[in-house]
């Protein structure tokens, strides 16, 4: 048996609900495979998030399952859910939110 891959496959989710937090995205994206990260950034003005988030799955078949449902909805609300095109680059996701 193969070694468990490091490398993590992601999306990018858009358009969530404020009322979400990180523990209801893993949660809800545990049904198509482990997730292993959740990045939602908050903005620190007003401490709410910024309304997307990345999604980090353990294995490409999570990532496949999640890409492949037609229609992701959240507390009512419909999400837009893509194929991650950019390397997450970890601590920079707040650098809008620092500057006034």
């Amino acid at each position: 048996m193969a070694a468990p891959s490091k490398k993590v496959f992601e999306v990018f989710v858009s358009k969530i609900p404020w009322t979400v937090a990180s523990k209801e995205m893993k949660e809800y994206f545990g049904q198509f495979g482990l997730v292993r990260s959740c990045l939602l950034p908050f903005d620190k003005q007003t401490g709410f998030h910024r309304g997307f988030c990345w999604i980090g799955f353990s294995t490409e078949e999570g990532l496949s399952n999640a890409l492949q449902k037609d229609r992701h909805v959240l507390e009512g609300a419909k999400l837009q859910v893509q194929r991650n095109r950019r390397p997450f680059g970890g601590a920079k996701s707040d650098k809008d939110a620092d500057f006034d």
